[in-house]
């Protein structure tokens, strides 16, 4: 419940900044594309308005407007949005966004009128006529599309990694701190051959929605799917903060619990997941032209995906590397058996790695 409201209240501070931001720079364009007087006479002839008196009504526009982009976005997220393909979801946001508009302008104006005396004729049913109205409905689409196309972008490459890649922070290798887990579905093998590669597929998929629906909560992001393979990344300090790295897995863990019977029931069946844990520096690059993407290149990546290939010869559910189990201050409900050394493949190197189990 926490999360959810942090949640809400993050995606609040955008939505409100970005139309703020989108609503002011209306009124400026909008202001002085005719010049001030002009500008200021399209409304009423008799009364030039300053501009600073339309940019505080573009700033109480952009914040109607963005209390209700969120309220819609979050609703969206959590209830709708996985049960509709993309396109519908769009389409039925932007008619819900139009009707906002419609009643966000009518309210501004009606503030307007009785604030600076003015008359902008506000009748019933002005806006079907109104060409300041439609100039409006037009920008204000456009801006819910870029709105949108972010809100996509984000969701597709992680958090924050549409901007990196916007500014090309990552057109040039950068070294990372990261840690990251290797979680993969016990038994797929079996799984597979029992439902069939089309049930077997939707299997995975509402696997891996439930993966996304705690991801957030513990400052995860996903840098792939492989198959029923996902590897999870977190900046170090952020996974290793709160032992985030291990309680996301836990976490998964009760998700898919608190689902049981809707897995055996559609699939006759309840998932369970190995893991992985390995941190360290590794190397991070925008790869690809036609289809572009961040790559993660070094040695962490094969010795984490060593380490959860070990889970089943220990037959345990959650591995981690010592070097990364001894920066990690574990919560008392957590404890830690060390089970020795292994040989990374194709090198010298060995690495000790301990279980992780819940008291």
């Amino acid at each position: 419940m926490k999360y959810n409201l942090f949640k809400f209240l993050k995606l609040l501070v955008f939505t409100v900044f970005f139309w703020s931001f989108a609503s002011t720079l209306f009124i400026v364009i909008r202001f002085f594309a005719y010049g001030e007087e002009q500008g200021a006479a399209y409304v009423n002839p008799k009364n030039i308005i300053p501009i600073t008196e339309w940019l505080d009504f573009g700033l109480i526009l952009g914040i109607i407007i963005g209390v209700f982009y969120a309220i819609v976005e979050f609703s969206f997220e959590k209830y709708i949005s996985q049960k509709l393909n993309l396109a519908v979801s769009i389409g039925l946001k932007l008619i819900i966004y139009l009707t906002i508009l419609i009643i966000s302008l009518s309210f501004i104006t009606l503030i307007a009128e009785d604030r600076m005396d003015i008359d902008l004729n506000n009748e019933q049913g002005w806006w079907r006529t109104d060409p300041l109205f439609w100039l409006s409905t037009a920008y204000f689409l456009l801006t819910s599309l870029v709105f949108s196309f972010i809100r996509i972008a984000n969701d597709k490459l992680g958090s924050g990694v549409f901007i990196k890649m916007l500014l090309g922070k990552y057109r040039k290798p950068q070294e990372e701190k990261r840690i990251l887990m290797f979680l993969d579905l016990k038994d797929s093998t079996a799984i597979a051959e029992k439902l069939g590669h089309k049930h077997y597929s939707q299997f995975i998929q509402d696997c891996f929605f439930d993966l996304n629906t705690i991801l957030r909560r513990y400052d995860a992001e996903v840098y792939q799917y492989v198959g029923d393979e996902a590897v999870i990344s977190w900046r170090y300090k952020k996974g290793v903060k709160n032992n985030n790295c291990i309680d996301l897995f836990y976490a998964f863990q009760y998700a898919l619990l608190k689902r049981s019977k809707y897995y055996q029931k559609s699939y006759g069946l309840n998932p369970l997941f190995k893991a992985g844990l390995h941190g360290g520096q590794l190397m991070v690059a925008e790869v690809g032209t036609i289809k572009k993407e961040i790559a993660y290149h070094g040695d962490v990546i094969n010795t984490t995906s060593r380490i959860q290939s070990e889970c089943n010869t220990y037959n345990e559910n959650l591995l981690i590397s010592n070097g990364l189990l001894d920066t990690i201050n574990l919560k008392p409900k957590y404890k830690s058996r060390t089970l020795g050394e292994i040989q990374l493949k194709g090198k010298q190197e060995i690495i000790e790695i301990s279980a992780i189990q819940v008291e």
